[in-house]
């Protein structure tokens, strides 16, 4: 009998055992997805992605091509592209960190393009945009991760080569159009006409000019990639020693283990209840007949 009991004890009660390792490892699991996902959400966010209007640098790259005609050979095109930087950086030692960046811009011919400093001392931000000629561009993104605990950092590059033609063709169209109401305007007439072709024209001025201000950041003289570098003060932070993990998961475990052995144990203890009135009422036997 003893050995029976024994036996029911065991088959039964390992599957509580293993409920409990379950919950154990389910916990530590959550504690080290929980503490990446803190990780990567300290300074969570682009600061620049929030900002519009930003200064756009673009800049030229020489590339030989095949033409479609053997005869033809190799020919040269100049590739228009965006390259942008971007790194995010923590450091205890702002101020060694700011005076360092400032150090590296000078020194790599840098220009700053945009600067906001916010935050009280022990919590400050520092977010600059870095205009950095095409040459320069790798030497510095390299430099400046050694300031602080770099936290980020993404490169891009974009062709901008259909964007500068589109930008040129349309030029050329306003140009062509400003010509002819030029025409139209020499020859004279009604003076509501007049008046309407006055206003038209100076529309069209008024788009030459914005577009001359956009093809004016395609100019050679005017050729910077970008660096958006974000530093932030306060102290990286650690990892969670394992022992630490383990005594909190099991801490959760048995807490929670005890309140579902609890619940277990109440669902029983009614579902017994339950049967018992029905046995009791002859429900089933009713049911039966």
């Amino acid at each position: 009998m003893t050995n029976i009991f024994k036996g029911r004890f065991w088959k039964y009660g390992r599957w509580f055992v293993v409920l409990f390792f379950a919950l154990l490892a389910l916990r530590l699991a959550y504690g080290y997805v929980a503490s990446g996902l803190s990780q990567s959400g300290d300074d969570a966010g682009n600061y620049f992605d929030r900002i519009e209007n930003l200064r756009k640098n673009y800049a030229s790259e020489k590339q030989l091509i095949q033409h479609d005609v053997p005869a033809d050979g190799m020919g040269v095109s100049s590739q228009k592209y965006e390259k942008t930087a971007s790194i995010k950086s923590k450091s205890t030692q702002f101020e060694e960190g700011l005076k360092q960046i400032n150090a590296d811009i000078k020194q790599f011919g840098g220009v700053i393009q945009y600067e906001k400093n916010t935050g009280n001392k022990g919590s400050r931000e520092v977010h600059l945009l870095i205009g950095i000629v095409p040459d320069k561009f790798d030497a510095f993104y390299e430099k400046i991760q050694q300031i602080g605990d770099v936290k980020a950092r993404q490169v891009t590059k974009v062709d901008k080569t259909n964007e500068y033609r589109q930008l040129n063709a349309r030029k050329a169209s306003l140009e062509k159009t400003l010509a002819s109401l030029n025409e139209l305007k020499a020859k004279g007439g009604v003076i509501s006409d007049y008046v309407t072709l006055h206003d038209k024209i100076l529309e069209i001025e008024s788009q030459l000019q914005e577009l001359g201000v956009e093809l004016g950041n395609f100019n050679t003289e005017n050729e910077f990639c970008t660096v958006k570098f974000s530093l932030y003060e306060g102290a990286t932070q650690k990892g969670i020693p394992f022992l630490q993990r383990l005594k909190v998961a099991l801490e959760w475990t048995i807490e929670y283990y005890v309140y579902l052995m609890i619940g277990l144990c109440g669902a029983t203890i009614t579902v017994l209840f339950i049967l018992l009135i029905v046995d009791k009422l002859g429900v089933m036997k009713i049911l039966n007949k």
